[in-house]
């Protein structure tokens, strides 16, 4: 039988399923506090600077004076004026983490497996996460958000990918679906948190804690039958698709899947990322597919991290970016699921690693987004009130 027949045989979506999915799903609500941690922990309160007069009364320094009983990172390492970029550079810092980590993870588990690169990457991005909240200085909290994005990108795709790969084709689109809903939802209860945890250290290491609790559930996880039988070992995925029988109360059932070459023969020991290369029809689907999702990425994080830069009124600020982010939410989790399906198992992590690179780079650009739009507004501004008429090639005042 094929590998969809012996699905259908011991259970698409049984409730052995079920609980393998719901830990890869309540994972998304880690991912995401540590994706926005920077929102919070980066947190800039009303300041007054203040001259000071020396002593000699010639030399003058200023006094930062915070008005806002806020506690961040801004506040312990003066992240203001001439240093206030380092806050929006944390965050790129993550995000370039995030695109590093999918370079290397996404190839690396089709071709070594995706349990081991999975539990490696959670159990670093858990130390990591440590690692930020006891930060000694900013220079090291930096380092620790591109190390936390680095082993969040690649153990992410990896999860995501083994929520498709643990159960029936049939429900690819239900727990792809579920694991892009649960992600929202975790952004939601990472702001309740945050209400309530107000210190920065502690907020991250609060943030972090449901990691450890998590990485030892996921330790139980097997491996992909999918990956298994693409990789050759059709006796593991076997014993491991028997396994779901008994776990989803099917009994013992005897599962034959069709012998397959093994694909780690050396003349295929590395099709990965140059197969997306030198096939044709994979080639231009990578690249197509590589735009929407930086289109995707830049304008979701774009809109989340602006949130709390929004001015004006309900209906002219907020209101629409909550339909935007409705709209880029739908298309996040369509893109997802749909590149996961126009990939082969032998080469999806590796299609998914390259698709989320690009997506990435719209990551590491949103930070700045509400910076760039800010200057854009002064520029306009200023420029609005220029009289250019006079000028050549200025228009006369009849002209519309």
């Amino acid at each position: 039988m094929d590998l969809e027949e012996a699905y259908q045989l011991v259970g698409e979506f049984g409730r052995h399923q079920k609980r393998m999915v719901t830990i890869l799903v309540l994972l998304q609500i880690y991912m995401a506090c540590q994706s926005m941690l920077i929102i919070l922990v980066g947190a800039v309160p009303e300041y007054q600077i203040e001259p000071v007069t020396g002593s000699s009364g010639d030399d003058i320094t200023q006094s930062v004076k915070f008005t806002e009983d806020v506690n961040s990172i801004v506040t312990e390492w003066y992240l203001i004026k001439h240093e206030a970029y380092k806050v929006n550079l944390a965050g790129s810092l993550f995000f370039a983490g995030v695109l590093i980590g999918n370079v290397l993870f996404g190839p690396l588990s089709d071709k070594i497996g995706r349990k081991p690169v999975f539990l490696t990457g959670l159990f670093f991005e858990v130390l990591f996460g440590y690692g930020t909240a006891l930060a000694p200085s900013y220079e090291v909290f930096a380092v620790s958000r591109l190390l936390v994005g680095m082993m969040n990108g690649g153990m992410a795709l990896v999860c995501f990918v083994l929520t498709q790969e643990y159960v029936g084709r049939s429900y690819w689109a239900m727990t792809g679906t579920l694991t892009n809903m649960t992600f929202a939802v975790g952004i939601a209860l990472f702001a309740a948190l945050g209400y309530y945890v107000r210190p920065w250290r502690n907020l991250a290491t609060a943030a972090n804690c449901p990691g450890l609790l998590l990485f030892l559930l996921c330790v139980s996880l097997p491996e992909s039958p999918r990956w298994l039988y693409s990789r050759g070992h059709t006796e593991k995925a076997e014993d491991i698709l028997q396994y779901f029988a008994v776990r989803n109360g099917k009994g013992r059932i005897s599962v034959k899947l069709r012998q397959t070459v093994s694909s780690s023969a050396p003349d295929a020991a590395s099709p990965g990322v140059f197969q997306l290369v030198t096939h044709p029809i994979l080639r231009w689907r990578t690249v197509v597919l590589m735009y929407v999702w930086y289109a995707c990425s830049l304008v979701y994080y774009g809109l989340t991290l602006s949130a709390s830069e929004d001015k004006g009124s309900l209906l002219s600020a907020t209101s629409l970016a909550l339909v935007g982010k409705l709209m880029v939410s739908a298309a996040f989790n369509i893109v997802y699921v749909y590149t996961s399906e126009l990939y082969p198992t032998v080469i999806r992590n590796a299609g998914l690693g390259v698709c989320s690179m690009s997506c990435r780079v719209g990551g590491i650009l949103a930070p700045f987004v509400p910076k760039i739009i800010a200057h854009l507004h002064a520029i306009h501004g200023v420029l609005s009130k220029w009289d250019f008429r006079g000028l050549p090639g200025a228009p006369s005042p009849g002209d519309t």
